[in-house]
């Protein structure tokens, strides 16, 4: 498989600290150490080591990764042997995606004040689902469910949804 031209690092190097700068007050301590873990996956400043291979003797240079649990490199196979598990976990019976976003006014509120609009959002999506699926025109059953907040859309820029 081809490696990708463009990759989380690569963006987290070359914009990071200006975005750090422009949204620095606004960002955990978390997500900073976050960032800076990605920028230095695999590169010098973590190190390296020489893999050798048993068989044919040939040695290849590589630098340590960060390991950090948020990292898309580091973690590409535990996220394919957990959704492996998951997938064993699943009954046979339909699911459905269902996605609750907010306005973008309400977004900017949003980033200044995480707990209290993310509070609300899995409230009123709860609440939602719940009232619903009770509806004998609708289900006409209590469900269980699960909600996921998505703090960022694909643009990576934000936009809260469960």
């Amino acid at each position: 498989m081809d490696r990708p031209k463009l990759e989380v690092a690569d963006v987290f190097r070359r914009y990071g600290q200006a975005y750090r700068q422009n949204h620095g007050p606004s960002m955990s301590a978390e997500q900073r150490r976050v960032m800076a873990a990605i920028e230095v996956c695999r590169t010098a400043v973590l190190g390296g080591h020489l893999e050798r291979c048993d068989k044919c003797g040939y040695e290849h240079n590589c630098f340590n990764s960060c390991r950090d649990r948020h990292c898309p490199k580091c973690q590409c196979l535990a996220r394919a042997q957990w959704i492996e598990h998951r997938q064993a976990e699943l009954l046979d019976c339909p699911y459905f995606h269902v996605v609750f976003t907010v306005p973008g006014e309400i977004a900017a509120i949003a980033y200044q004040n995480k707990e209290v609009v993310y509070d609300i959002l899995f409230k009123s999506t709860a609440e939602t689902l719940k009232t619903i699926a009770a509806d004998p025109k609708h289900l006409g059953a209590e469900i269980g469910f699960f909600a996921v907040l998505h703090s960022w859309g694909q643009n990576l820029m934000p936009h809260p949804h469960s």
